[in-house]
């Protein structure tokens, strides 16, 4: 049985881990749509960031005993913005969806910490919390990088 804290930690991650699928959703997503080798290559890099924290992150839940979520759930909506402003106004619009997602994950991270245990809170700031302010910049710059 899970103490309370425990339960809540549980919870957290588990959104935590829901804004990462949805994020991986939504990179491939935009990266069946966008042309340009070199924006491909960092929205690869990018992708395969946030696939390690969908690892870490089930890795944690099972650790302290919780199931851990296998959908992105109501972030799966913003997977299908992000899909459908690559298709019907290309690049320019995607990347900005992208950052948008970046931003969110960040502010999530950081709002979120306290909901957590000491140790998954550790996790969070030596493991997590590093990539995604990576994550975020990359794609910052990748965005003002972009012709108008």
């Amino acid at each position: 049985m899970h103490t309370t804290n425990t339960d809540k930690a549980i919870d957290q991650l588990n959104s935590f881990l829901r804004g990462e699928i949805s994020s991986v959703e939504t990179y491939r997503q935009a990266l069946d749509r966008i042309q340009d080798q070199r924006v491909r290559n960092e929205l690869q890099n990018l992708l395969r960031s946030h696939q390690e924290r969908t690892d870490l992150l089930r890795q944690r839940v099972v650790e302290l005993g919780g199931n851990p979520s296998t959908s992105s759930g109501t972030w799966g909506a913003f997977a299908k913005l992000v899909e459908g402003a690559s298709k019907m106004l290309g690049v320019g619009p995607a990347l900005a969806a992208l950052q948008q997602g970046e931003e969110h994950r960040l502010s999530d991270y950081r709002r979120d910490l306290g909901d957590l245990d000491p140790q998954s809170q550790e996790f969070v700031r030596s493991r997590l919390l590093p990539e995604q302010e990576r994550t975020h910049r990359a794609m910052t710059t990748l965005q003002h990088t972009m012709p108008a």
